[in-house]
């Protein structure tokens, strides 16, 4: 595996980070800026809708970039806007910055992925794949309980100020190991330009690919609803002090990146029965979380085994996504991407209402465990529809 792969891993790390870090962030987040845990739900939110919008905005607007320019740029509007939010005192200018983060977040993620897989044979794609996936999986082992504890000690400003630190060495690791032409290997070269955008997004809207981004946004946005609100749930329906949020939080995250590592093993080969099997254990494990949720014991269990299922499911889905859609070598990365912050933009909004319904605590975990239905609902028409017109699907 090239080591730029690995880099480009080290730097969605950081961003993973300040994706997800929010969980355990919620209840100091709104308490300082006088809002309510809907309203900092929110924060999730709207990072999500800026990386569903910046997605395919900034991988058309970097196209004709070498891939390095376009990565250095996005990562240091990243770092700007974090240093922005750790400085404001409005809830809007936080909102905005979360906004502006994600759009180049977006554009990182998208060119990262289509820059992964170029580098390696097909039969490698799928590890390519899991390496940039994986460094969200360290984020939530590593970065989310630090920044959970950043939070808790220092206030939620210093876990933004620790993002925009550790983003600061993948600049250097960038220039060093990354090739500064669009192919890899040094030339500003044209390829990225044969295909002309609209045929890209034909293949990306064709009947093919719809239920596969359908489906990944929903899977996605189950596994937001429930960790953006994992916090107040642990607080205040499992019954665990404050110091046990980062601990449950490092073994969501632990159980991610297991379940990153097996997809990318298998996820070339077996993509089809990971994604049915993991949806099916998804909506079963969502409803015992929701079941269970004032026994310890037993949410310490199913943390970890739904983040194994969660990012082992969805790196599938993007493998299998990143394969179908060998006819948009521009866009593939930004499609996977916007499908699955689409969820994330979904989830914790309808995860808010849930709460600002009066409905308790576990109200997001149910609304996470309707959207699996919902999704295997979609996998199940999908596969119908292929039954009926007699045509062999090739994962």
């Amino acid at each position: 595996m090239p080591f730029a792969v690995y880099v480009l891993g080290l730097a969605v790390f950081a961003q993973g980070t300040s994706e997800f870090m929010l969980s355990g962030l919620v209840s100091s987040i709104a308490a300082d800026l006088g809002v309510s845990l809907a309203a900092a739900g929110l924060l999730t939110s709207a990072f999500a809708v800026g990386m569903v919008l910046g997605a395919p905005l900034m991988a058309l607007a970097g196209r004709t970039w070498p891939r390095r320019r376009a990565l250095l740029f996005f990562l240091g509007v990243f770092v700007a806007v974090h240093i922005a939010g750790a400085l404001t005192p409005s809830y809007g200018v936080l909102l905005a910055t979360r906004f502006v983060g994600a759009l180049a977040n977006a554009g990182f993620w998208a060119v990262a992925l289509t820059a992964a897989v170029s580098m390696v044979p097909d039969r490698l794609k799928g590890r390519a794949t899991a390496v940039v996936v994986g460094g969200v999986t360290i984020a939530c082992v590593v970065g989310v309980p630090a920044g959970a504890v950043l939070g808790e000690r220092w206030g939620w400003r210093a876990a933004f100020w620790a993002v925009a630190l550790v983003s600061l060495p993948t600049f250097a690791a960038i220039l060093r190991s990354l090739p500064g032409g669009v192919r890899g290997d040094g030339e500003a070269a044209p390829a990225r330009n044969e295909l002309r955008v609209r045929d890209e997004l034909r293949v990306l809207t064709g009947p093919r690919l719809r239920p596969t981004l359908l489906t990944m946004a929903l899977v996605q946005g189950a596994t937001f609803c429930a960790f953006s609100y994992l916090e107040p749930l642990l607080t205040r329906t499992t019954g665990l002090g404050a110091a046990w949020v980062p601990a449950a939080l490092a073994l969501f995250g632990a159980g991610a990146f297991l379940g990153v590592t097996v997809a990318g093993r298998y996820a070339d080969r077996r993509a089809t029965a990971l994604v049915a099997y993991g949806m099916v254990a998804l909506a079963l494990g969502w409803s015992a979380l929701a079941l269970t949720a004032g026994r310890p014991v037993a949410v310490l269990v199913l943390i970890p085994l739904l983040g194994l299922l969660a990012f082992g499911t969805g790196t599938a889905l993007i493998t299998r996504l990143l394969g179908q859609a060998a006819g948009a070598p521009t866009l593939a990365g930004a499609s996977a991407t916007a499908a699955f912050n689409l969820g994330a933009a979904v989830g914790p909004w309808a995860g808010g209402l849930a709460l600002d319904a009066g409905l308790g605590h576990r109200a997001p975990v149910w609304v996470s465990a309707a959207l699996m239905g919902l999704a295997l609902v979609v996998a199940g028409a999908r596969r119908a529809a292929v039954a009926v017109s007699g045509v062999r699907v090739t994962e």
